[in-house]
Protein backbone atom coordinates (compact mmCIF):
# COMPACT_ATOMS: atom_id res chain seq x y z
CA UNK A 1 0.00 0.00 0.00
CA UNK A 2 1.19 4.05 -0.54
CA UNK A 3 -0.15 7.13 -0.32
CA UNK A 4 -2.73 7.24 -2.63
CA UNK A 5 -4.37 4.41 -0.32
CA UNK A 6 -4.32 6.82 2.73
CA UNK A 7 -5.28 9.71 -0.15
CA UNK A 8 -8.16 7.19 -1.25
CA UNK A 9 -9.20 6.48 2.50
CA UNK A 10 -9.41 9.94 3.06
CA UNK A 11 -12.32 10.65 0.28
CA UNK A 12 -14.16 7.82 1.89
CA UNK A 13 -14.05 9.54 4.92
CA UNK A 14 -15.43 12.67 3.02
CA UNK A 15 -18.30 10.96 1.12
CA UNK A 16 -19.48 8.18 3.16
CA UNK A 17 -18.65 9.16 7.21
CA UNK A 18 -16.42 6.26 7.16
CA UNK A 19 -13.36 7.40 9.89
CA UNK A 20 -9.90 6.87 7.88
CA UNK A 21 -8.65 5.99 11.95
CA UNK A 22 -11.84 3.46 12.12
CA UNK A 23 -10.76 2.12 8.56
CA UNK A 24 -7.14 1.39 9.45
CA UNK A 25 -7.11 0.20 12.33
CA UNK A 26 -9.87 -2.55 11.06
CA UNK A 27 -7.35 -3.26 8.22
CA UNK A 28 -4.54 -3.87 11.09
CA UNK A 29 -6.72 -6.39 12.98
CA UNK A 30 -7.69 -8.21 9.69
CA UNK A 31 -4.25 -8.38 8.45
CA UNK A 32 -3.12 -9.88 11.95
CA UNK A 33 -5.55 -12.78 10.98
CA UNK A 34 -3.90 -12.85 6.79
CA UNK A 35 -0.61 -12.73 8.63
CA UNK A 36 -0.76 -15.94 10.19
CA UNK A 37 -3.03 -17.41 7.93
CA UNK A 38 -0.63 -17.02 4.86
CA UNK A 39 2.88 -17.49 6.73
CA UNK A 40 1.30 -19.85 9.56
CA UNK A 41 2.32 -18.42 12.40
CA UNK A 42 1.73 -19.08 15.85
CA UNK A 43 3.26 -16.09 17.24
CA UNK A 44 2.08 -13.07 18.73
CA UNK A 45 2.51 -10.29 15.76
CA UNK A 46 1.27 -6.40 15.55
CA UNK A 47 0.56 -4.43 12.38
CA UNK A 48 1.32 -1.03 12.02
CA UNK A 49 0.13 0.86 9.05
CA UNK A 50 1.78 4.28 8.25
CA UNK A 51 -0.63 7.05 8.64
CA UNK A 52 0.72 9.56 6.37
CA UNK A 53 2.91 6.70 3.72
CA UNK A 54 0.73 3.50 3.79
CA UNK A 55 3.24 1.65 4.11
CA UNK A 56 2.90 -1.72 6.44
CA UNK A 57 4.73 -2.89 8.87
CA UNK A 58 4.53 -6.40 10.80
CA UNK A 59 6.37 -6.99 14.44
CA UNK A 60 6.56 -10.50 17.02
CA UNK A 61 5.87 -9.83 19.88
CA UNK A 62 7.44 -11.41 22.62
CA UNK A 63 7.24 -11.51 26.50
CA UNK A 64 10.49 -11.12 28.51
CA UNK A 65 10.15 -14.34 31.26
CA UNK A 66 12.71 -15.88 33.56
CA UNK A 67 11.71 -19.36 32.03
CA UNK A 68 11.08 -19.47 28.57
CA UNK A 69 8.01 -22.03 27.90
CA UNK A 70 7.06 -21.03 24.46
CA UNK A 71 9.87 -19.81 22.08
CA UNK A 72 6.77 -18.37 19.62
CA UNK A 73 5.64 -15.86 22.44
CA UNK A 74 8.28 -15.91 25.16
CA UNK A 75 12.54 -14.82 25.13
CA UNK A 76 15.19 -14.89 28.22
CA UNK A 77 15.71 -12.12 30.37
CA UNK A 78 19.61 -12.99 29.27
CA UNK A 79 18.73 -12.90 25.53
CA UNK A 80 16.16 -9.68 26.26
CA UNK A 81 19.21 -7.95 27.99
CA UNK A 82 21.34 -9.21 25.03
CA UNK A 83 19.03 -6.72 22.70
CA UNK A 84 19.04 -3.97 25.08
CA UNK A 85 20.27 -3.56 28.88
CA UNK A 86 16.33 -1.72 29.46
CA UNK A 87 14.53 -4.81 29.24
CA UNK A 88 13.00 -5.97 32.55
CA UNK A 89 10.63 -9.40 33.34
CA UNK A 90 7.18 -9.06 31.53
CA UNK A 91 8.40 -6.18 29.02
CA UNK A 92 7.55 -7.07 25.19
CA UNK A 93 10.08 -7.05 22.52
CA UNK A 94 9.17 -6.14 18.99
CA UNK A 95 11.08 -7.52 16.26
CA UNK A 96 9.97 -6.91 12.78
CA UNK A 97 9.03 -9.37 10.32
CA UNK A 98 7.46 -7.99 7.13
CA UNK A 99 7.44 -10.43 4.70
CA UNK A 100 8.86 -9.73 0.95
CA UNK A 101 5.49 -10.16 -0.76
CA UNK A 102 3.63 -8.78 2.28
CA UNK A 103 2.26 -5.69 0.28
CA UNK A 104 0.18 -7.88 -2.01
CA UNK A 105 -1.67 -9.46 0.70
CA UNK A 106 -2.11 -6.21 2.46
CA UNK A 107 -3.83 -4.53 -0.54
CA UNK A 108 -6.00 -7.26 -1.03
CA UNK A 109 -7.20 -7.35 2.32
CA UNK A 110 -7.29 -3.90 2.65
CA UNK A 111 -9.51 -3.34 -0.53
CA UNK A 112 -11.86 -6.31 1.42
CA UNK A 113 -12.37 -4.62 4.80
CA UNK A 114 -12.47 -1.21 3.23
CA UNK A 115 -15.33 -2.56 1.02
CA UNK A 116 -17.43 -4.28 4.11
CA UNK A 117 -16.87 -0.91 6.21
CA UNK A 118 -18.48 1.08 3.88
CA UNK A 119 -21.44 -1.46 3.04
CA UNK A 120 -21.72 -1.68 7.12
CA UNK A 121 -22.02 2.43 7.45
CA UNK A 122 -24.55 2.94 4.20
CA UNK A 123 -26.24 0.25 6.07
CA UNK A 124 -26.15 2.21 9.29
CA UNK A 125 -27.38 5.63 7.18
CA UNK A 126 -30.15 3.64 5.82
CA UNK A 127 -31.11 2.10 9.16
CA UNK A 128 -31.07 5.40 11.05
CA UNK A 129 -33.31 7.01 8.37
CA UNK A 130 -36.09 4.61 8.56
CA UNK A 131 -36.02 3.79 12.66
CA UNK A 132 -36.75 7.71 12.68
CA UNK A 133 -39.78 6.92 10.50
CA UNK A 134 -41.28 4.05 13.06
CA UNK A 135 -45.17 4.84 13.18
CA UNK A 136 -45.09 6.17 9.93
CA UNK A 137 -46.86 6.01 6.62
CA UNK A 138 -44.34 4.91 3.57
CA UNK A 139 -44.84 4.40 0.18
CA UNK A 140 -43.19 1.52 -2.14
CA UNK A 141 -43.87 -0.50 -5.30
CA UNK A 142 -44.29 -4.09 -5.09
CA UNK A 143 -41.13 -5.97 -5.67
CA UNK A 144 -41.92 -9.77 -5.48
CA UNK A 145 -43.25 -12.31 -3.60
CA UNK A 146 -42.11 -15.49 -2.10
CA UNK A 147 -43.97 -17.99 0.71
CA UNK A 148 -46.85 -14.89 1.01
CA UNK A 149 -44.55 -12.37 2.07
CA UNK A 150 -44.36 -9.42 -0.05
CA UNK A 151 -41.42 -7.58 -0.63
CA UNK A 152 -41.67 -3.65 -1.68
CA UNK A 153 -39.20 -1.57 -2.87
CA UNK A 154 -38.29 2.07 -1.07
CA UNK A 155 -35.73 2.91 -2.98
CA UNK A 156 -32.57 2.38 -0.69
CA UNK A 157 -33.79 -1.09 1.18
CA UNK A 158 -36.98 -3.38 0.92
CA UNK A 159 -39.46 -3.90 3.34
CA UNK A 160 -41.21 -6.74 4.39
CA UNK A 161 -45.07 -7.45 4.10
CA UNK A 162 -45.68 -10.58 6.17
CA UNK A 163 -48.54 -12.47 5.77
CA UNK A 164 -50.25 -11.36 8.89
CA UNK A 165 -50.14 -7.96 7.92
CA UNK A 166 -51.69 -7.88 4.65
CA UNK A 167 -55.13 -7.08 3.79
CA UNK A 168 -57.82 -10.01 3.32
CA UNK A 169 -58.52 -10.38 -0.43
CA UNK A 170 -56.34 -7.52 -1.53
CA UNK A 171 -53.76 -8.55 -4.56
CA UNK A 172 -50.68 -7.36 -4.61
CA UNK A 173 -49.13 -7.74 -8.19
CA UNK A 174 -45.43 -6.70 -8.98
CA UNK A 175 -45.12 -2.87 -9.91
CA UNK A 176 -48.06 -1.86 -8.00
CA UNK A 177 -47.60 1.09 -5.47
CA UNK A 178 -48.73 0.75 -2.23
CA UNK A 179 -48.76 2.44 1.17
CA UNK A 180 -47.86 1.09 4.01
CA UNK A 181 -47.45 1.64 8.11
CA UNK A 182 -43.92 0.92 9.15
CA UNK A 183 -44.63 -1.42 12.63
CA UNK A 184 -40.57 -2.25 13.09
CA UNK A 185 -37.39 -1.48 12.16
CA UNK A 186 -34.63 -4.24 12.77
CA UNK A 187 -30.63 -4.12 12.92
CA UNK A 188 -29.91 -7.26 11.48
CA UNK A 189 -26.25 -8.55 9.95
CA UNK A 190 -27.69 -8.01 6.34
CA UNK A 191 -28.88 -4.72 7.00
CA UNK A 192 -31.68 -3.04 7.90
CA UNK A 193 -35.29 -4.90 8.42
CA UNK A 194 -37.99 -2.86 7.86
CA UNK A 195 -41.44 -4.69 8.78
CA UNK A 196 -44.64 -3.17 7.87
CA UNK A 197 -48.85 -3.25 7.90
CA UNK A 198 -51.76 -2.65 5.80
CA UNK A 199 -53.72 -3.52 8.97
CA UNK A 200 -52.56 -1.51 11.79
CA UNK A 201 -55.16 0.77 12.44
CA UNK A 202 -52.04 3.54 12.94
CA UNK A 203 -52.13 3.27 8.46
CA UNK A 204 -55.88 4.63 9.17
CA UNK A 205 -54.81 7.80 11.53
CA UNK A 206 -51.90 8.47 8.86
CA UNK A 207 -53.75 8.04 5.87
CA UNK A 208 -56.35 10.37 7.66
CA UNK A 209 -53.60 13.03 8.38
CA UNK A 210 -52.18 12.93 4.88
CA UNK A 211 -55.91 14.08 3.54
CA UNK A 212 -57.21 15.80 6.21
CA UNK A 213 -55.14 18.92 6.51
CA UNK A 214 -56.88 20.07 10.00
CA UNK A 215 -56.13 16.88 11.68
CA UNK A 216 -52.44 17.45 10.12
CA UNK A 217 -52.49 21.12 11.28
CA UNK A 218 -54.28 19.86 14.91
CA UNK A 219 -57.57 21.72 14.67
CA UNK A 220 -59.48 17.97 14.90
CA UNK A 221 -58.02 15.29 17.02
CA UNK A 222 -58.46 11.64 16.33
CA UNK A 223 -59.60 10.07 19.21
CA UNK A 224 -59.67 6.37 18.81
CA UNK A 225 -59.73 4.00 16.13
CA UNK A 226 -61.14 0.34 15.89
CA UNK A 227 -60.49 -1.77 12.52
CA UNK A 228 -61.22 -5.16 11.20
CA UNK A 229 -58.53 -4.39 7.96
CA UNK A 230 -60.21 -5.21 4.41
CA UNK A 231 -64.04 -4.70 5.86
CA UNK A 232 -64.28 -1.56 8.18
CA UNK A 233 -63.01 0.80 10.33
CA UNK A 234 -64.81 3.00 12.66
CA UNK A 235 -62.80 6.42 14.17
CA UNK A 236 -63.39 8.86 16.49
CA UNK A 237 -62.72 12.69 15.63
CA UNK A 238 -63.46 15.98 18.17
CA UNK A 239 -62.61 19.65 16.98
CA UNK A 240 -60.86 21.84 19.25
CA UNK A 241 -62.54 24.75 16.91
CA UNK A 242 -66.11 25.58 17.30
CA UNK A 243 -66.57 26.84 13.96
CA UNK A 244 -64.91 23.19 12.70
CA UNK A 245 -67.33 20.21 12.08
CA UNK A 246 -64.71 17.18 12.79
CA UNK A 247 -66.69 14.91 11.23
CA UNK A 248 -67.26 17.31 8.29
CA UNK A 249 -63.43 17.83 7.94
CA UNK A 250 -63.02 14.47 7.48
CA UNK A 251 -65.00 13.36 4.83
CA UNK A 252 -64.32 16.28 2.88
CA UNK A 253 -66.59 18.40 0.35
CA UNK A 254 -68.50 15.74 -1.43
CA UNK A 255 -66.85 13.26 0.37
CA UNK A 256 -63.28 13.52 -1.21
CA UNK A 257 -61.33 12.97 1.40
CA UNK A 258 -62.88 10.15 2.48
CA UNK A 259 -63.12 8.30 -0.47
CA UNK A 260 -59.47 8.60 -1.20
CA UNK A 261 -58.88 6.78 2.15
CA UNK A 262 -61.23 4.04 1.09
CA UNK A 263 -59.91 3.55 -2.91
CA UNK A 264 -56.48 3.64 -0.90
CA UNK A 265 -57.94 0.34 1.45
CA UNK A 266 -59.28 -1.18 -1.41
CA UNK A 267 -62.91 -0.20 -0.64
CA UNK A 268 -62.85 -0.50 3.19
CA UNK A 269 -65.69 1.12 4.77
CA UNK A 270 -64.94 3.59 7.25
CA UNK A 271 -67.36 5.50 9.83
CA UNK A 272 -66.63 8.72 11.16
CA UNK A 273 -68.14 9.22 14.15
CA UNK A 274 -67.73 12.57 16.58
CA UNK A 275 -66.41 11.26 20.08
CA UNK A 276 -68.33 12.95 23.14
CA UNK A 277 -67.54 13.21 26.55
CA UNK A 278 -70.85 12.16 27.27
CA UNK A 279 -70.39 8.17 27.24
CA UNK A 280 -74.15 7.80 26.39
CA UNK A 281 -73.70 10.32 23.01
CA UNK A 282 -70.45 9.21 22.17
CA UNK A 283 -71.95 5.39 22.39
CA UNK A 284 -75.01 6.40 20.54
CA UNK A 285 -73.15 7.91 18.07
CA UNK A 286 -70.37 4.63 17.70
CA UNK A 287 -73.12 2.10 16.44
CA UNK A 288 -73.70 4.52 13.31
CA UNK A 289 -75.04 3.97 11.12
CA UNK A 290 -77.23 2.60 13.15
CA UNK A 291 -79.73 4.87 15.35
CA UNK A 292 -80.09 4.79 18.79
CA UNK A 293 -83.76 5.12 20.89
CA UNK A 294 -82.39 5.37 24.17
CA UNK A 295 -78.64 4.89 26.29
CA UNK A 296 -78.27 3.62 29.69
CA UNK A 297 -74.61 3.50 30.99
CA UNK A 298 -73.17 2.55 34.22
CA UNK A 299 -69.94 4.13 35.06
CA UNK A 300 -68.84 1.95 37.96
CA UNK A 301 -68.59 -1.64 35.35
CA UNK A 302 -68.60 0.63 32.35
CA UNK A 303 -71.39 -1.19 30.84
CA UNK A 304 -74.35 0.24 28.61
CA UNK A 305 -77.71 -0.87 27.71
CA UNK A 306 -78.79 0.12 24.10
CA UNK A 307 -82.53 0.61 22.65
CA UNK A 308 -82.60 0.49 19.35
CA UNK A 309 -85.78 0.22 16.98
CA UNK A 310 -86.97 -3.06 15.76
CA UNK A 311 -86.22 -2.64 12.24
CA UNK A 312 -82.66 -0.95 12.98
CA UNK A 313 -81.60 -3.80 15.39
CA UNK A 314 -79.50 -6.17 12.68
CA UNK A 315 -77.61 -3.09 11.51
CA UNK A 316 -76.78 -2.14 15.08
CA UNK A 317 -75.25 -5.28 15.73
CA UNK A 318 -73.80 -5.87 12.04
CA UNK A 319 -72.92 -8.73 10.00
CA UNK A 320 -71.56 -11.14 12.48
CA UNK A 321 -71.94 -9.00 15.24
CA UNK A 322 -69.15 -6.23 13.25
CA UNK A 323 -70.85 -3.07 14.22
CA UNK A 324 -71.61 -3.86 17.58
CA UNK A 325 -67.70 -5.36 18.16
CA UNK A 326 -66.02 -2.33 16.59
CA UNK A 327 -68.00 0.14 18.90
CA UNK A 328 -67.30 -1.72 21.92
CA UNK A 329 -63.22 -1.26 21.11
CA UNK A 330 -64.63 2.15 19.57
CA UNK A 331 -65.48 3.48 22.67
CA UNK A 332 -63.63 1.06 25.76
CA UNK A 333 -67.45 0.22 26.72
CA UNK A 334 -69.13 -3.22 27.05
CA UNK A 335 -72.59 -2.71 24.96
CA UNK A 336 -75.52 -4.27 25.21
CA UNK A 337 -77.64 -3.99 22.51
CA UNK A 338 -81.88 -4.46 22.26
CA UNK A 339 -84.77 -3.59 19.78
CA UNK A 340 -87.67 -1.56 21.68
CA UNK A 341 -89.36 -5.19 21.75
CA UNK A 342 -86.86 -6.71 22.98
CA UNK A 343 -86.80 -3.88 26.04
CA UNK A 344 -90.50 -3.72 26.41
CA UNK A 345 -90.98 -8.09 26.75
CA UNK A 346 -87.74 -7.64 29.31
CA UNK A 347 -89.89 -4.74 31.44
Amino acid sequence: MNVEFIDALEQIQKDKGVSKDILIDAIEAALISSYKRNFGSAQNVKIEINRETGEVHVYSQKRVVEQVEDELLEISLEEAKEISRNYEIDDVIEREVTPRNFGRIAAQTAKQVVVQRIREAERGVVYEEFINRESDIITGTVARLAKGIVHINLGKTEAILGPTEQMPNEQYNHGDRIKSYIVEVKKTTKGPQVLVSRTHPGLIKRLFELEVPEIHDGVVEIKSISREAGSRTKIAVESKDLNVDAVGACVGPKGTRVQAIVDELKGEKIDIIKYSEDPSAYIASSLSPAKVVSTEVNNDNKTAKVIVPDYQLSLAIGKEGQNARLAAKLTGWKIDIKSESQAKSTE
